[in-house]
């Protein structure tokens, strides 16, 4: 990762950054990513949006090999936006928030020839070569920007996070190749448990589905002959083709259905939704947003923030805001919030910046206000300072105020904070706070901040100022591994890659083959794509016609009794087409 892209990254977004160890991929990761794009190339090229055809030949990718990420990032730069790699799934605000920033996160890993035509788990081909060409269509680019400044708002349940978890292990044990069986129906079992424990359809979960069935694996144009625009189906051998036949149902977009219908990662979709244009996508995500905690507020955003049991952050009506774990709200007869209270570290901040002072050294235990106005409907937050001075509110008095709510302080005003003539902050000493019978500050805890505001306009995930929860400069996480030496298979597709991207053609070449496709017979029974590899530069070639022929024969024989059958059959049918 250069120096350059790590300081154009949010701050609170570099410890999800890795590295690509460009070195690392193997001959057979090459071969998986030529397999994949040159089959989706030749299927997608009158089936895709016009869009992805184009951002294919400008976005840095090539049909060849695995792309460099540093190169994308250069060519996404071209249209505002960049490349950041990220160590597999990583959380969903993060995800999310990176893409509202303009930069796609890309997984470097890539799938195993086991799983070349699907696989659950984040890869190169699915980040790069799915998500990165559409971005080229301006429209589209807007909707996932969009989508993903609303998705780093959304609230998820502590369930959620658990399931999410789970999941992310699934996909790690399912890619890698020292997973047993018994290892796998283990982590698929626990994914099944913890997503029956999330009991809500959370803001979080409505995003993602909305995500899912649009940016992942949507298709756009009329519902009868539907052209296909989401990643997950421009990176699939199996689901691009999939998609566009009656076994899968089509339904047209809307957002109400997207948004309660589920899905599942392990597996092929069943069923997809049909949008009439890009347009339509930014008009349903605007559509959501107006009804999630950060544009609502109110007792039902307090609640979302306290069901995470995760930071989060409260904004009052006089812009200041609070951040932290929220632990406990008390309402009011017609449900309003009227006392909140965080637990831990907290950090009060105005306009996303940290308020001096108020750092979560000040606030380590935690934080507890009042919310509302004074008794006779009196707003604290209207107020300028020759207004609060006549209600005794200065420095040095000694104040008693009535909230409508019943709660009480009494105290020592020690400081007052303005924001555009208007109060957002007031401390006291030798404070009482009292709801009723019930204790809610006692002069021996210190000094009583408390924020000026009626009402809860806002709240949502992390922190207002993320560096207030930052103790150290994060430059980015991951190291380049050290190269094993490449296997006897891996030397021979080498070899393949070698003979293809050079210039010569001679018997040595040929016989460099053949020895290859007998050593194939031997050791590799199974051996697929190496086969196929070695058949393409035959044919091409126009020599041999023998051993064309028993090449052939062996593939289509595998197809009879392979899991591979229709990668298989495609590959073939792929090299005849270049005859």
């Amino acid at each position: 990762m250069n120096d350059t892209l790590v300081r154009e990254i949010p701050v609170h977004l570099r410890e999800f950054v890795s590295t690509q160890d460009y070195e690392a991929y193997t001959p057979v990761n090459h071969a998986v990513w030529r397999y994949v794009m040159r089959q989706n190339h030749a299927f997608l090229e009158d089936r895709a949006h016009p869009a992805f055809l184009k951002g294919l030949k400008g976005s840095g990718i090539a049909i060849e090999k695995i792309p460099r990420v540093s190169e994308m990032n250069e060519a996404l730069g071209r249209i505002g936006w960049g490349a950041v790699i990220v160590d597999g799934l990583i959380p969903g605000t993060a995800f999310f928030d990176l893409q509202a920033h303009g930069l796609l996160p890309i997984a470097t890993d890539i799938r195993k020839v086991s799983n070349i035509e699907y696989t659950p788990a984040p890869d190169i081909l699915h980040e790069a070569a799915g998500h990165a060409p559409i971005l080229f269509d301006s429209t589209y680019s807007e909707f996932v920007k969009k989508i993903g400044a609303v998705g780093a708002k959304a609230f998820a349940t502590k369930e959620e996070h658990e399931a999410f978890e789970a999941v992310r292990n699934l996909t790690i044990v399912k890619e890698s190749s020292d997973s047993t069986s018994e290892e796998i129906q283990a982590a698929e079992r626990l994914v099944k448990e913890k997503q029956a424990a999330v009991e809500e359809n959370s803001e979080a979960e409505q995003i993602s589905r909305l995500f899912w069935w649009t940016v992942e694996f949507g298709l756009i144009g009329k519902v009868e002959k539907p052209m296909v625009y989401g990643a997950g189906l421009l990176s699939s051998v199996g689901e691009s083709k999939a998609c566009l036949s009656d076994q899968v149902k089509k339904i047209p977009f809307s957002i109400e259905e997207c948004i309660k219908t589920s899905y599942d990662v392990t597996t092929m979709q069943k069923q997809l939704f049909v949008c009439e244009s890009f347009e339509e996508l930014i008009e349903a995500v605007e559509e959501f947003s107006a009804s999630m905690a950060f544009r609502t507020g109110g007792a039902s955003s307090v609640r979302k923030a306290i069901r995470s049991e995760k930071l989060a952050t409260i904004e009052f009506n006089s812009g200041l805001q609070v951040s932290g774990v929220f632990k406990e709200m008390i309402t009011d007869q017609e449900g309003d919030p009227i006392f909140i209270k965080t637990i831990g570290n907290t950090a009060l901040a105005f306009n996303n910046r940290e308020l001096q002072g108020h750092s979560t050294d000040m606030h380590s235990e935690g934080f507890s206000t009042p919310v509302g106005p004074l008794d006779g409907e009196l707003f604290l937050e209207t107020l300028s300072l020759d207004e609060l001075k006549q209600l005794g509110i200065e420095i040095g008095n000694t104040v008693h105020l009535n909230f409508k709510s019943g709660i009480t302080l009494d105290g020592m005003v020690s400081d007052i904070i303005m924001e555009g003539g208007r109060a957002i902050l007031l401390s006291f000493t030798n404070c009482t706070v009292k709801h009723q019978d019930n204790l809610l500050f006692d002069p021996s805890w210190g000094t009583f901040d408390m924020p000026v505001g009626s009402k809860i306009v806002s709240a949502y995930p992390g922190a207002a100022d993320h560096a207030s929860f930052i103790t150290e400069e994060i430059q980015g996480s991951g190291t380049a591994a050290d190269t094993a030496p490449l296997g006897e298979l891996d030397l021979m597709y080498q070899t393949v890659r070698d003979i293809r991207e050079g210039s010569r053609w001679t018997d040595a070449e040929f016989n460099s083959l053949q020895e290859l496709a007998s050593r194939l017979r031997e050791d590799y029974e199974d051996e697929w794509l190496l086969r196929l590899e070695i058949l393409e530069l035959f044919t091409l070639k126009g020599v041999h016609e023998q051993e064309t022929s028993i090449l052939r024969e062996e593939l289509e024989q595998l197809a009879k009794r392979s899991e591979f059958t229709r990668l298989i059959e495609n590959g073939l049918a792929l090299v005849s087409s270049k005859v």
